[in-house]
């Protein structure tokens, strides 16, 4: 029985392979490993936490689980946007912690090549900031897209922080 599951796990993981959950923020075009990836939901009435970093917007109940929300565009240093009927969040898995992830618009899930990623240049200070979550750039069609590290994009003292309040929920 085991054996049969490790079996599953490994075919999952085959048929993940290569598969990005893409969305657009700002002009740039994002990828986010499918495999961290739970689901996408509409916008939610999101709970305000106070003293938190500004691109923590607060939490959300998703079926009666609390999950913090992260607005990408605040992440990244972007001007932040009102919030619009194309604005959705991705629930991932990080760090065996359920974040969501409020994106502008999600664009597909696309088959990506290892030999289609390359490291991203080292360029000015504003692109080492970006480049922290990025790990490779991928080209598709005529088009790049920046593939983040969902383990970068949240920091380690977030997540204890996120854990402490749930904990509270419980």
């Amino acid at each position: 029985m085991a054996e049969e599951q490790k079996e599953e796990e490994l075919l999952e993981e085959d048929a993940q392979k290569g598969k990005f959950m893409t969305f657009q923020t700002g002009k740039e075009f994002f990828g986010i490993s499918i495999s961290y990836v739970n689901e996408i939901i509409a916008m939610q009435p999101i709970t305000k936490i106070p003293e938190v970093e500004d691109y923590i917007k607060g939490l959300i109940n998703l079926r009666g689980k609390i999950i913090p929300v992260i607005d990408v565009r605040v992440r990244f240093r972007m001007e932040p946007l009102e919030y619009t009927d194309r604005t959705c969040i991705i629930v991932i898995n990080v760090k065996s912690t359920v974040i969501g992830l409020i994106v502008e618009k999600i664009a597909e899930v696309d088959t990506i090549q290892d030999d289609d990623i390359v490291p991203p240049p080292a360029l000015g200070k504003k692109e080492k900031e970006q480049n922290k979550y990025v790990y490779g750039l991928a080209r598709t069609g005529d088009t790049v897209k920046l593939l983040l590290d969902p383990e970068r994009l949240i920091k380690e003292e977030d997540i204890q922080a996120i854990e402490e309040i749930q904990d509270e929920e419980e």
